[in-house]
């Protein structure tokens, strides 16, 4: 994992100039409030993952969940490596080349980028994220072989319109081809009733072939634990949606489910070195074919 050290200009209550990305498609925006002063769940994850881009409060959310369930660390870890078999599998089974990163967060090696273009380099990757510390380290999102193209668009997915019309996304995906959706460890943080409408407005966007990719929070595996980081994320303002198995295949509607459906993170396509383990994690993960 990289060492993704904050600038100066991150610190703690500071605005965020993001002039300094000069990289062709980047338009110099206004100054930002990185709001550093209150945890935010990207960077409380990054925490959990052992990553160095978050603050105080990030960290003291984490540490309180950790006092009482020091295996949310290996979830977290579990719940990361499980976009990597995803969109590996995406790439080299189904012949996927392109792909919408949606709710990507900060970046952390491998990127989504570099486990499909190991397949084939000519894959396509576009990330989008709300996150403006996100953008501040999309440099380590841009990285792509000379053969594929990788891009980034800030955007929120409870607003596809806007960033499926950003040129970013046009410029690098073909839209009549198939594309993989991957919404990795985003949607426990919306409701249902403000998550679905816009995944179905995606699909709608995609064409036959298209995939979805997903993976959810739930508490059907460890109740008492779901409920103890629960409560410690919503004494932070963060609220967690948890899922049960059925509310998870719910979003997969209307497609055919790919081997194994949804089950347990560690459960998908296990690495052949490392089973599943004595306990399982408490996010379901699975992916689904648009016919």
């Amino acid at each position: 994992m990289p060492d993704f050290d904050l600038s100066d200009d991150c610190a703690p209550g500071a605005g965020l100039s993001e002039s300094w990305l000069t990289e062709p498609g980047f338009e110099e925006r206004p100054q930002v409030d990185l709001h550093t002063d209150r945890a935010h769940s990207a960077r409380v994850y990054d925490y959990l993952l052992g990553g160095k881009t978050n603050f105080p409060a990030d960290r003291e959310v984490g540490d309180r969940v950790l006092a009482e369930l020091p295996g949310v660390r290996a979830d977290a870890t579990a719940a990361r490596a499980v976009m990597h078999r995803m969109v590996r599998r995406l790439a080299e089974v189904h012949g996927v080349r392109q792909f919408l990163d949606v709710g990507t967060g900060i970046p952390t090696a491998p990127n989504l980028h570099e486990v499909v273009q190991a397949v084939d380099p000519a894959c396509r990757v576009v990330y989008v994220d709300n996150d403006p510390i996100v953008l501040a380290h999309s440099r380590a999102l841009l990285t792509s072989t000379p053969e594929g193209r990788t891009a980034y668009a800030q955007g929120d997915l409870r607003e596809p319109e806007r960033f499926l019309a950003d040129p970013a996304v046009a410029a690098t995906l073909d839209l009549r081809q198939p594309v993989a959706l991957t919404l990795i460890n985003i949607v426990h943080f919306l409701s249902d009733e403000a998550v679905h409408p816009p995944v179905r407005k995606l699909m709608d966007a995609l064409p036959d072939g298209s995939f979805l990719a997903l993976s959810a929070a739930t508490a059907d595996l460890a109740p008492e634990r779901a409920e103890i980081a629960s409560r410690r994320y919503a004494e932070a303002g963060i609220t967690l949606h948890f899922r049960s198995r059925e509310r998870v295949e719910r979003f997969f509607t209307g497609l055919e489910p790919d081997d194994p459906g949804v089950v347990p993170v560690n459960r998908w396509h296990p690495e052949p070195a490392g089973a599943s383990g004595g306990g399982e994690v408490g996010v379901y993960g699975g992916v689904g074919r648009k016919a």
